[in-house]
């Protein structure tokens, strides 16, 4: 869960970030060029880590975490659903972006978390707790040394996602990622800003991202892991081919779904062996005698 951080009337003289040795374009005099002797920006090609907002009620949280993902190296910003459509022109974000108004303005604005999660090979639902039938859950660090290890082997681009403001993310969302994923806090009072929880998610991606040897011991290791949009479409054909075979009651699904999604997020499939269940479910839908039949019927009406 996020709260959202109230600003005070007091004047707040920014933050000035203390240019390091291998520093990304943190400099607030030239926001998109690195300083001199850093490493170059496209070293951690930061295209391949995705940070999602979904249904952030705020417009300043969405500019505050446009400037947090700035400030780290990153670039990618996607907002699902958002209370405020126009987010990116209102004067709250616009001045909590502050140098990283061009990622706000370049934030791409998405209606479900699928369509944000397109092309994305591995997520992380950020969310303070372990679901029940939910995703392996893990602690911050251990999730970006994974994700760093990831994205160095350039096996697809990597996602955070966090939830609204006041409820976090809902079980369904948490459920379409293949890890939970927490910031460890103090228990009596672990509840985070949204855009502190991204900064801070943000920071140590990017500290994990800086060492050559990051390994991936806390996940599978597979190389071609299906997209969220593969696994989307594997569950769908899933849930039609349980109803086709009578196991799956649509009317009184119980826990069936939910399971499943468990099993799939922890199976961690390839693409491949997405798509083999996705033509077993398929046949099993429509089986080939009945495709053959329909292709007849379609070969003879055209002849006639």
């Amino acid at each position: 869960m996020h709260r959202f951080l109230r600003r005070t009337s007091a004047k707040i003289q920014p933050w000035h970030v203390m240019q390091a040795p291998d520093s990304i374009g943190t400099r607030d005099d030239s926001p998109d060029e690195p300083a001199p002797g850093a490493s170059s920006v496209h070293a951690l090609e930061p295209q391949r880590v995705r940070f999602v907002l979904v249904e952030p009620s705020h417009c300043g949280n969405i500019g505050a975490a446009a400037r947090a993902i700035r400030t780290m190296g990153f670039r990618d910003l996607c907002v699902v659903a958002p209370r405020e459509p126009d987010y990116r022109a209102d004067d709250e974000a616009v001045a909590l972006a502050v140098h990283a108004l061009a990622i706000l303005r370049a934030s791409s604005s998405h209606a479900t978390l699928v369509e944000a999660l397109d092309g994305v090979n591995l997520a992380f639902a950020m969310t303070g707790y372990a679901r029940q039938f939910g995703p392996p859950h893990l602690a911050l660090p251990q999730a970006a040394a994974s994700a760093a290890a990831w994205v160095q082997r350039k096996r697809g681009p990597v996602a955070f996602v966090f939830g609204t403001e006041r409820t976090g993310l809902q079980n369904r969302d948490v459920l379409r990622c293949h890890y939970s994923c927490a910031i460890p806090a103090d228990p009596e009072l672990g509840s985070m800003n949204l855009a502190q929880a991204v900064q801070v998610t943000a920071y140590e991606m990017r500290r994990a991202l800086a060492p050559a040897d990051a390994t991936s011991a806390a996940m599978g290791d597979c190389p071609d892991r299906a997209s969220v949009e593969t696994i989307e479409r594997l569950f769908l054909m899933m849930e039609q081919a349980l109803a086709t075979v009578g196991f799956h009651d649509p009317a009184q699904p119980r826990q069936t779904l939910t399971r499943l999604r468990s099993l799939l997020a922890r199976a961690s499939l390839s693409s491949s062996e997405a798509e083999l269940l996705i033509g077993i479910c398929a046949a099993i839908v429509q089986p080939k005698a009945a495709r053959a039949g329909r292709k007849s019927r379609q070969s003879g009406g055209s002849k006639g």
